[in-house]
């Protein structure tokens, strides 16, 4: 016991909090876990089963606001970041490894300022006008496919639930114009009501020829019609679709070159001017969660969804080659799981920290301890990420489907980065005279060519 405080004294005061937080990570709470997953968890499982619907509801919410916010914060720190790289600039790099936690700070500090409220503006309906906006963007992830079976409901007009649902978010900023009594809000509020409208209608239209050659509104049923080869894709059926889509979702979302909505070399921030704290943290993090939005339905609809654009069983069945398939049945080892789960965590630790400790001598044993419980960590979450990609398919295609979203939402950043802002009178005729004429066209063309195949 001696030689144990002795030991315990010569740490430091970073080892002697490091060094408890170790022994219940590592000790206690798998111990706790499978004592847990042992006693109450069939009970748990239990009642979970006979309140399925419950349950799916929560999952779906409790995951559609957990996904939101950090989707924001990754967006904004990609623009920061990417803009500053296509000028030549370093960008956010204080905060955090490269800057990583610059937005999370931007979005303590929009909670930290000070809330007001404009002495003649219209309190209730300025208190609520940002929460329309932000709720309108969450319920639209509902419909949203993220891979086979992950998806909130699949409903059966899930686009005309999506256009519904999206086109309640021009009434939100059309009330915060109009209840914060400044005019440069109202015209912004005005200039997105006009923008949204009129591009709603070649939005909307862009998809119906798609409908007609999928033969549902629903997008779970839409991204399984895409699956296999890339050349099943959407896009290569409906290209002139596909583009009207992309050019109206970007005004429909604000971002440049059509962000006319909060102009600041015009209309100081249009609709937002007198918006402060977290009242204008919502109008800010739905418009970024917009992005993301507009990424994803363009993957859903044109994109293939959450498949990769390769059909891996055909390639396996012309190699004549068995998939690979990697099966582990914890529950096989019994009793012996919990000295697995106590033995391994803690042998892998130590062998890991060892080149650290033994590469200079002047190394404390704690922090090569806690180098190798990180370099632990890793090694174990790429082998149960590996595992689950090549066992479960929801894991895999959420990886796809993640990927080509973020590749479209880096494609916007581009564009911020890139285009001028334009006019606010070429905006509109660009949505009158060119989209709208092409959408019919394309809708025209598209139903006479299904007449003519069938007639075949």
């Amino acid at each position: 016991m001696t030689a144990l405080n002795r030991s315990l004294g010569n740490l430091s005061t970073a080892g002697k909090v490091i060094l408890p937080l170790l022994f219940l990570i590592m000790v206690v709470a798998p111990v706790l876990t499978i004592l847990f997953a042992l006693f109450v968890g069939p009970w748990l499982v239990n009642v979970l089963n006979s309140n399925m619907g419950i349950v799916r509801f929560v999952v779906a919410i409790g995951g559609v606001l957990l996904f939101s916010i950090p989707a924001a914060f990754i967006i904004i720190y990609m623009e920061l970041k990417v803009i500053a790289y296509m000028n030549l600039r370093v960008g956010p790099n204080r905060v955090g490894p490269a800057g990583a936690l610059h937005s999370l700070v931007a979005g303590l500090k929009v909670l930290t300022k000070e809330d007001f409220t404009p002495t003649s503006s219209d309190r209730v309906v300025f208190t609520w006008a940002p929460v329309l906006v932000f709720l309108t963007c969450v319920m639209t992830f509902l419909v949203i496919p993220f891979g086979p079976g992950l998806v909130g409901q699949d409903l059966n007009i899930g686009l005309l639930y999506l256009f519904a649902v999206g086109g309640m978010t021009v009434v939100g900023l059309l009330l915060a114009g109009w209840s914060s009594f400044n005019k440069y809000s109202l015209l912004g509020g005005l200039r997105s009501a006009a923008q949204m409208v009129s591009y709603e209608i070649p939005l909307t239209l862009s998809v119906v020829g798609l409908i007609l050659l999928a033969g549902t509104m629903s997008l779970n049923g839409i991204a399984e019609q895409q699956s296999g080869w890339f050349t099943n894709w959407f896009v290569f059926r409906q290209p002139l679709g596909a583009l009207i889509f992309f050019i109206a979702a970007i005004a429909e979302a604000n971002r440049t070159p059509f962000d006319l909505t909060e102009a600041d070399s015009e209309i100081v921030a249009g609709f937002a001017t007198e918006y402060s704290g977290m009242r204008f943290g919502f109008l800010f993090f739905a418009e970024y969660v917009n992005v993301f939005i507009v990424s994803a339905l363009l993957v859903t609809l044109f994109f293939g969804a959450w498949g990769p654009g390769i059909d891996i069983g055909a390639i396996y069945t012309w190699l004549g080659v068995t998939p690979i398939s990697i099966s582990i049945d914890p529950g096989s080892l019994g009793i012996g799981l919990l000295g697995v789960v106590l033995v391994i965590p803690v042998a892998l630790t130590v062998i890991f920290a060892a080149p650290f400790y033994l590469a200079r001598s002047s190394t404390p044993a704690w922090q090569a301890l806690l180098l190798g419980f990180i370099l632990f960590n890793v090694v174990a979450i790429g082998a149960l990420f590996f595992l689950a990609y090549v066992n479960l398919d929801w894991v895999a295609g959420l990886v796809w489907f993640m990927a080509k979203a973020f590749a479209f939402v880096y494609l916007f950043v581009w564009m911020r980065a890139t285009f001028p802002r334009v006019r606010i009178d070429h905006l509109m005729a660009f949505a009158w005279k060119w989209l709208l004429p092409a959408a019919l066209l394309n809708l025209f063309i598209t139903a006479t060519a299904i007449v003519v195949v069938k007639s075949l």
